[in-house]
């Protein structure tokens, strides 16, 4: 374990973080350079991704540990997420960092923030687990693990002052980092892409277990797309080079003769490139709807673990632009339906057919949620410190 100085000394902050996932790397980068900018001499320890390592952050754990989605796939690492939850507790308990952040990662992070709480430690959950959407009585081990939830999304700001359960809406960073209006030639350039054809981008996820279960049905769509449309360009954004070897590795197997063109780590870049993208469900959907692109949503899951959550859920769609509208702005599959026949049609309609409706309620989410999210953030912290 590495050794950290102890909050002990008040002029050097000690922010302990977990994040998750790669979207969680991304809201912890951010989350970090603005509490640097108010506390110029912050130390950071915990679970980060690579762009927080780039700031100095000291990971204590591969942040791939957590990247477990599904029921059923969490009970097949469980032995070692309690491993890694209880070594965070004993550590963080015998070093005091001033304040704890969860970001996002709730089954994780909730309970390792209620035990933290416990010994003194002030805990922050940012990205709200999605209480409203299923298992609402969550909204009550929320309460007692945290001191404040920082939301992203303006609904769930309601939600929690229902329960008198101390919630801070702070807007997306997605929203603040991506411009108004994305540069579709400027990206073409960028990736060296002709500026006259229709490309698709293809993407089947950030986990391995997504890839695995999308892959197969969204290159069986692009070859029946190929065969119509010989123009077509396909292009494949991946997180790292693990997940791009996967995706070559299944493509061989699937469709071989599929020209497809992949980047690793430009998945913006390539989103902005695309006219439509075919894409898994997760925060990647509010990326490409920031970024005004139509697209086409997926979910799959182990079997056993829809079963279980399709009986949790309280909503009616699960895509977040389609959420932030409350009304269906995206077609989303979900299960068996995520196949050629389902997926096609819809793909063919967005790819040749004029969207400008979809760009134009693309624009209010956007304005809605540009908040400069990471320095509300930061602030709503700073204000648990010890005085």
């Amino acid at each position: 374990m590495v050794a950290i100085v102890t909050s002990n000394n008040t002029s050097v902050p000690i922010f302990a973080i977990v994040v998750g996932e790669h979207s969680g790397d991304t809201l912890g980068a951010g989350l970090m350079s603005a509490l640097l900018r108010l506390h110029p001499n912050a130390k950071f320890i915990g679970i980060g991704g690579p762009k927080m390592n780039a700031l100095g952050f000291e990971s204590l754990f591969a942040m791939d540990e957590l990247s477990v989605m599904g029921i059923v796939e969490v009970l097949g690492r469980i032995r070692r997420l309690l491993f890694i939850r209880r070594t965070l507790v004993s550590y963080f308990s015998e070093h005091q960092p001033d304040v704890f952040i969860g970001i996002d990662a709730p089954d994780f992070n909730l309970t390792l923030e209620e035990k933290l709480k416990t010994v003194g430690i002030k805990t922050v959950q940012y990205v709200s687990p999605s209480v409203w959407a299923w298992r609402e009585k969550r909204i009550f081990k929320i309460a007692k693990a945290t001191n404040m939830v920082l939301s992203l999304l303006p609904f769930e700001k309601a939600f929690y002052d229902k329960y008198q359960v101390p919630c801070t809406f702070v807007g997306h960073t997605l929203a603040d980092d991506i411009p108004l209006v994305s540069n579709k030639v400027a990206a073409r350039t960028l990736l060296s892409l002709p500026q006259e054809a229709k490309v698709l981008a293809i993407m089947p996820g950030s986990r391995g277990g997504e890839l695995s279960r999308l892959v197969e049905p969204f290159l069986n769509t692009a070859k029946k797309l190929y065969k119509n449309d010989s123009e077509l360009k396909f292009v494949a954004p991946m997180v790292s080079e693990k997940r791009k070897q996967q995706f070559i590795e299944l493509q061989s197997s699937i469709a071989p003769e599929l020209p497809v063109t992949i980047f690793v780590d430009k998945t913006q870049t390539v989103m902005a490139a695309a006219d439509c993208l075919l894409i898994a469900s997760g925060t990647v959907t509010l990326e490409a709807a920031l970024i005004k692109r139509p697209m086409v949503v997926a979910y799959k899951v182990n079997w056993l673990t829809y079963q279980l959550a399709k009986r949790m859920m309280k909503i009616q769609w699960f895509s977040l632009p389609n959420l932030l509208a409350n009304k269906e702005l995206l077609p989303e599959l979900i299960q068996l339906n995520v196949d050629v026949e389902h997926i096609y049609p819809l793909i063919h309609e967005r790819l040749y057919q004029d969207q400008s409706h979809l760009i134009n309620e693309f624009m209010q989410i956007h304005k809605m949620l540009k908040l400069d999210a990471s320095t509300k953030s930061a602030e709503a912290i700073t204000a648990l410190l010890p005085k």
